[in-house]
């Protein structure tokens, strides 16, 4: 079966408060976050995070989202992972997604590195026998050694993060999702996990990365989607885009 993504109008408001607001600190708070906000009859204030987002994905795609802070790359990220639920529109998604968003989705402080590699594992739907006949690559490339047995709240932030890309890569899924994190451990881990960023993007069949980096979009992705505060203002092929005038080609 082919691997897919499709979007079709998706929306999704996050609710911020529940407070009486005035003017000047709503304009704050919306040029802080790059959205819209909007507000109920019981003055809740909501973000529109993302608005009529619309785009499709199959075999062989290497998309790029690119925007400023506060854009929605992250978030549209979540949705695709099944983490957020959209308000409006439809997700549909074929495929086994392997996803690094957030380095600590998924981690549990109190379990030791190996319970949290089946814990991890699990949650992206492989079966134990798969895990298992994993666990000791995926031990080994996290350079853990016998911390692996400890519980993870002992592990620094450089610890925990080789766990995650560990646990993340050793796998070969059909659709990758990346957060711009690389940022896995000392200089020495993030010349291993590039290189096994490589392996994995070339086994994988879509692939979706949120970057800040235009350069890396036009070398290593032939689809992009532009946002620009929860907004779609272009998906297509990179082509289509003008790097240097942020704006289609053909304007």
């Amino acid at each position: 079966m082919s691997a897919k993504i499709e979007l079709s109008g998706v929306s999704l408001d996050y609710c911020i408060y529940s407070i009486k607001a005035q003017s000047i600190r709503n304009a704050v708070l919306n040029m802080a976050i790059g959205g819209r906000m909007l507000k109920s009859g019981q003055d809740v204030i909501h973000i529109r995070a993302l608005d009529n987002i619309s785009f499709r994905l199959t075999d062989g795609d290497r998309m790029g989202i690119v925007g400023h802070n506060g854009a929605g790359k992250t978030t549209l990220l979540r949705v695709l992972a099944g983490i957020y639920e959209p308000d409006v529109g439809r997700v549909d998604v074929t495929g086994r997604i392997s996803s690094m968003i957030d380095i600590g989705l998924g981690l549990d402080a109190t379990f030791t590195g190996r319970e949290n590699i089946l814990h991890m594992a699990r949650r992206r739907g492989y079966t134990t026998k798969q895990i298992l006949s994993r666990m000791e690559e995926i031990i080994e490339f996290s350079e853990l050694g016998a911390f692996v047995d400890l519980p993870v709240k002992t592990y620094s932030a450089g610890m925990q993060s080789r766990l995650v890309f560990a646990v993340s890569t050793n796998f070969e899924p059909d659709i990758l999702l990346l957060d711009e994190w690389i940022g896995a451990g000392d200089a020495g881990f993030q010349d291993k996990a590039k290189s096994k960023m490589n392996e994995v993007l070339e086994k994988s069949r879509i692939m979706v990365v949120a970057t800040h980096s235009w350069g890396l979009v036009q070398e290593v992705c032939n689809k992009v989607l532009v946002l620009d505060g929860g907004n779609q203002a272009y998906f297509g092929d990179v082509a289509g885009w003008d790097f240097e005038n942020k704006q289609p080609t053909s304007v």
